[in-house]
């Protein structure tokens, strides 16, 4: 069992189900409304607990019937959470509304989160005692580096999630060792919105990227090594609130077990497909059992070597099905 330490955010889901997203200035009406915990730091946590990593949960809640709820859903799924901190205030949300297509478009407002910025006492050691240390963006940036430093200073894996998009600092970059950006976040750190030439540049700061690409799959690329895609199994998605997150999360589990890359790119992105079949963030997260069935009966999607972006090709395979896509 590989232990996991995630350093991130822990949010309240209100989640509205509607037929087409409103446009600006437009009120539409809803078919559904549900609250559901959430957050990209508490999403990452329940999917690698329900793939059989050992995790342990920093960050903090609010002194609200919501923390009180997200600290049960965190446990529920066999998340440690003795440093998941209770602060005066509100919790974290986030506001989401998700379309027929299973789209989805998002407002988070930090809450408690915002109180996390740095490291407390007893974070270092349990940072130290992992295998893999997972971090999001939805934290004040200095807790973020800070955990990251630690990550290093320990030897610790540091997988990083860059969203919310934005910029990001070489202090960061220098102590990250997988960055796992979806296509518009990897546009946001290098500018470049073809993914092939985006993964090269961010190589330059970075030893390892997986960038998520949705319905066409994920693109590997590493030092030293030719880049890798992994077309996207083929599934018809109802909600893709947390695939990415999904996907993060059994990346880190395939990893911390000593995986090759292509086999827990392909066992990360069956436990994304099963995810986006479901409705809503955590409660769509699949079991270990179910991920290997699936994985074991889904059509070959071996990752298989691309030409560079120097030799023209600047499209990742295709798919039918939606599965890593942009996630809360």
């Amino acid at each position: 069992m590989t232990a996991i330490a995630v350093l991130g955010s822990t949010n309240m889901d209100l989640v509205a189900y509607v037929s087409k997203a409103p446009r600006l200035g437009e009120t539409v009406t809803g078919r559904a409304f549900h609250t559901v915990p959430g957050g990209k730091g508490a999403n990452q946590a329940v999917a690698a607990a329900r793939l059989g990593g050992e995790v342990v949960m920093i960050g903090a809640v609010g002194a609200d019937e919501f923390g009180v709820r997200l600290r049960s859903a965190l446990a529920a799924a066999g998340v440690e959470t003795a440093a998941l901190r209770t602060v005066e205030g509100a919790s974290g949300t986030a506001h989401i509304t998700v379309d027929d297509e299973g789209a989805n478009s998002i407002v988070v407002i930090p809450g408690a989160n915002a109180r996390v910025t740095g490291l407390e006492v007893g974070d270092d050691s349990r940072i130290g005692s992992a295998d893999s240390l997972l971090l999001q963006l939805e934290l004040p940036l200095e807790a973020v580096i800070a955990g990251a430093r630690a990550a290093r200073a320990h030897g610790v894996r540091t997988i990083l999630t860059p969203a919310p998009a934005r910029p990001l600092p070489a202090e960061l970059l220098d102590v990250t060792d997988l960055l796992v950006p979806n296509e518009h976040e990897a546009a946001t750190l290098t500018g470049l919105t073809d993914p092939h030439r985006a993964a090269e540049a961010l190589l330059r700061s970075v030893p390892q990227v997986v960038i998520t690409l949705g319905a066409a799959g994920v693109l590997f690329a590493a030092r030293g090594r030719e880049p890798l895609a992994m077309p996207a199994l083929r599934v018809r998605a109802v909600d893709t609130t947390a695939a990415g997150d999904t996907f993060v999360g059994a990346l880190a589990v395939a990893v911390g077990e000593g995986r090759p890359m292509p086999e827990a790119l392909r066992w990360a992105s069956a436990a994304a497909a099963l995810s986006v079949q479901r409705p809503g963030a955590q409660d769509s997260m699949p079991t270990r059992t179910e991920t290997d069935a699936f994985t074991a009966t889904a059509p070959d999607t071996a990752p298989e070597p691309v030409p560079g972006p120097g030799n023209g090709n600047g499209n990742a395979p295709s798919s039918a099905g939606r599965t890593t896509g942009s996630a809360s």
